[in-house]
């Protein structure tokens, strides 16, 4: 096989087994790598109501046909289970280096289930793959992990909020790459699991190799020509978007009561580039670099969405307190976005400040597994009957676009099949950046349409494994190229969006049989309230469009696809 490496690999902790079978062709190459494979093995091996902390429910780390490759933009992984934060299906990607090292150690996929006894790590060195004990890392945030084991290949740790289920806590590698949102590195913590440490040696092999080299430079031709990869991002990194956002009006501030926030300068990319000696860093082939350190102390710059959730979401323009709690929760293993946004709810809640002393002290308290903030925005607030003030869509905290200004990105928020999340259709490129054209953001015409394509991309683009960053510059059909180069199997950019589908589809049935209904595709009534300046979103036209939404799909009125939908994508 090429693109694939046609080794899965599963691990049960519990009885300290390993067992090494050969990836399914049919698998691969309808889910492509990723995501899909990662969804579509759990979909197989385990019910939608398990329980997510529970030993059975595996965590599955993937590959993508790409990964690995000299394709730009190669170097993510990803990794799926059910969240303990959502109850959904859920899979989180992360960029670094530890993807393309699971590739170079022949790894399409790595099953985990079971609970050890006590903490362990698993050692996999090309062939062998060893369970060790990891009882001397235990108590270790994810940096300590990481200095310890690092001699040994990349290493994908958790940190002490994983050790205690955090429910938002993370799995991370290379210090500070996420698998984040939706509590995986809780569901690591529940298996007794620490770490995963890869070593690898084995590049991938291209299956045609004149045809690569001319999809890559068609590829890179346009990363060189579009202004958001080789300026905007390569300059100042995601936080360039603050000051465009607070502009336009959807920058969410004091948990979402406004949509601008008056010190937006004091935390703008801008500003950190003025006031700090930056240095910028690049994942595992990647011509753009947005990762960036503060050069003498190496410590990491926010990406945007940690600076709104620590700045404006909680009314904050101190920019070094910002960092303060971007380390933090790397080190703890923490997502930034559901940390920050469930503080900003407690503050609302409790009319409390949160000055910069105040947000060390909570970030450390949830991170320690001391402080209820830990359980989410929409577990803390229930407990306190306060839920609408959860800004959230299936229990997933929203991110730092105001959907009540970006109406297709508010339809993505609601139907994605993990909650509140703007990876999945990141409907900002066009609506606000003009990417790959600018339109109307302030109507739901046309947009349920779009968005289906849009997620069906997304979850395409997941599955390669390569960043979304690239649909900047390029679409389905140069992947489509770089994917059919790569596995010598012709792939036209219908077959890749179709794939897509297929993804998207599988989730949405697994969601269905854990319990998620029509009501669950929404988002908080806030959105809906007339509010400041007399702005929200018209509840019935919202749902007038959901329902076109749905039709598109091929789905019922409740949002449940059809059996036809079902047997047209070869759904089993």
């Amino acid at each position: 096989m090429f693109g694939w490496t046609g080794r899965t690999i599963t691990v049960d902790l519990g009885n300290r087994s390993i067992f090494e079978s050969k990836t399914d062709v049919k698998t691969a190459k309808e889910y492509l790598g990723g995501r899909g494979m990662g969804v579509k093995i759990l979909s197989d091996m385990v019910e939608p109501t398990i329980d997510p902390l529970s030993p059975e429910n595996p965590l599955i780390l993937t590959t993508g046909p790409l990964t690995g490759t000299p394709a730009p933009m190669s170097g993510r992984h990803s990794i799926t289970t059910k969240s303990p934060l959502t109850g959904t299906i859920f899979d989180s990607s992360a960029g670094g280096f530890f993807g393309k090292e699971m590739k170079f150690a022949g790894i399409d996929a790595l099953i985990i289930t079971g609970k050890a006894d006590e903490p362990a790590y698993l050692q996999i060195d090309n062939e062998d793959v060893e369970i060790i004990p990891a009882t001397h890392l235990w108590g270790k945030n994810t940096r300590d992990t990481t200095n310890s084991l690092k001699s040994k290949g990349r290493v994908s740790c958790i940190g002490r909020a994983g050790e205690r289920q955090v429910g938002i806590a993370n799995i991370m590698n290379d210090y500070v790459h996420a698998c984040g949102r939706g509590g995986l590195g809780a569901v690591a913590g529940s298996k007794n699991l620490k770490a995963i440490v890869v070593r690898g040696d084995n590049k991938p092999e291209i299956a045609d190799d004149a045809a690569f080299a001319e999809a890559k430079e068609s590829a890179m031709r346009l990363l060189r020509a579009s202004p958001v990869t080789s300026k905007g991002l390569k300059n100042y990194g995601t936080s360039v978007l603050v000051n465009l956002m607070n502009y336009m009006k959807i920058l969410p501030t004091n948990n979402f009561r406004s949509r601008q926030f008056k010190g937006a300068e004091s935390v703008s990319g801008e500003y950190i580039n003025d006031n700090y000696d930056i240095k910028r860093h690049s994942c595992y082939n990647c011509p753009v670099g947005c990762k960036r350190s503060i050069r003498e102390s190496e410590i990491e710059i926010p990406e945007y969405e940690t600076v709104w959730a620590f700045g404006p979401d909680i009314g904050n323009d101190d920019m070094d307190s910002i960092i303060r709690a971007n380390r933090l929760c790397n080190d703890y293993g923490m997502d930034t976005i559901s940390c920050g946004s469930t503080i900003a709810a407690y503050s609302e809640l409790t009319s409390t400040e949160i000055d910069p002393a105040k947000l060390d002290e909570l970030v450390v308290q949830i991170g320690e597994g001391e402080c209820e903030l830990g359980a989410g925005s929409l577990a803390y607030l229930r407990s306190k009957g306060a839920e609408e003030l959860s800004m959230s869509s299936k229990g997933l905290e929203f991110p730092g676009y105001d959907p009540r200004g970006v109406l297709g990105q508010a339809l993505g928020y609601a139907t994605s099949n993990r909650g509140g999340c703007h990876l999945r259709a990141y409907m900002v490129a066009p609506e606000v950046i003009g990417k790959p054209k600018l339109i109307d953001r302030l109507t739901f015409s046309g947009k349920a349409g779009l968005v289906q394509i849009f997620q069906n991309l997304a979850a395409a683009v997941d599955s390669l494994a390569v960043c979304k960053f690239e649909s900047f510059a390029m679409g389905e059909e140069e992947l489509a190229a770089l994917l059919s180069a790569v596995t010598g199997i012709h792939y036209s950019p219908q077959d890749l969006l179709r794939a897509g589908e297929r993804i998207w589809n599988l989730e949405k049935l697994f969601n269905i049989g854990a319990g998620f209904t029509r009501a669950d595709d929404s988002l908080p009534e806030r959105m809906f309230e007339s509010g400041e300046n007399g702005f929200g979103i018209e509840k019935e036209e919202f749902e007038k469009t959901l329902t076109e939404y749905y039709h598109y799909r091929g789905w019922n009125n409740d949002g449940v696809p059809s059996d036809k939908k079902i047997k047209e994508l070869g759904i089993s």
